[in-house]
């Protein structure tokens, strides 16, 4: 919005990154007026197969925003949860918060609940472990339990710092297994319990708290 003009700071364009003083500056978007919001908003879902972590989609096909219930200021995902995966998704309107938690530098855990086709062999593990390269690409160490062993697939935890697009699915492949299910049970220690799958609720003031500290925020 900034670099297409539609930003005013004192009737001048805004630049990225431009610190403004509430009360004082006057901030336009498209000319009308911005105020600073009083409190932000934080919300998890339960995000459903099929549903995109988006705030629109040009095609038209269903996103996470088109489940919040109405009344609610404009969120935006934290965060990558592709259209194949399912399970916790935040959505908030704090953009430091978020930025922070999607940061590898902040070593956010998220904890993923994976049925693989086959069963991985101990190099598999061993690799997973020490961290892989895959094409030009190197991946951090993921932490990883065998949950549970059938002769067609498996079902594991693991627990991922880096946040990159597809990155379960494309250590999987490289390693010569399919991803039958991905489920994010857990970021930091926000976990999704049993919320219902397509439901939204609000955090409560601790997990706000726990994902500050884990991104080095005060609460």
């Amino acid at each position: 919005m900034i670099a297409s003009g539609q930003v005013s700071v004192n009737g001048a364009p805004a630049t990225a990154g431009q610190q403004v003083t509430p009360g004082v500056d006057r901030v336009t978007v498209d000319g009308r007026p911005v105020s600073p919001v009083a409190a932000w908003t934080y919300l998890m879902m339960n995000k459903p197969v099929g549903v995109l972590t988006s705030v629109g989609d040009e095609r038209g096909r269903p996103t996470v925003t088109d489940r919040l219930p109405a009344g609610h200021p404009r969120l935006f995902p934290v965060g990558r949860l592709d259209v194949e995966s399912r399970g916790l998704l935040l959505l908030t309107d704090d953009g430091e918060l978020a930025d922070r938690l999607m940061h590898p530098r902040y070593h956010v855990d998220k904890e993923y609940r994976v049925v693989i086709s086959g069963r991985p062999g101990t190099d598999a593990l061993r690799r997973l472990a020490e961290g892989m390269v895959v094409g030009s690409e190197r991946f951090q160490p993921a932490e990883v339990r065998l949950l549970e062993v059938a002769p067609a697939q498996t079902t594991l935890s693991m627990v991922m710092r880096e946040g990159r697009k597809r990155e379960v699915r494309r250590l999987w492949r490289a390693l010569g297994h399919r991803v039958l299910d991905l489920q994010r049970i857990r970021i930091d220690g926000v976990e999704l319990g049993g919320l219902a799958e397509g439901s939204v609720r609000p955090l409560n003031r601790d997990e706000v708290a726990r994902l500050k500290h884990a991104a080095g925020l005060s609460s």
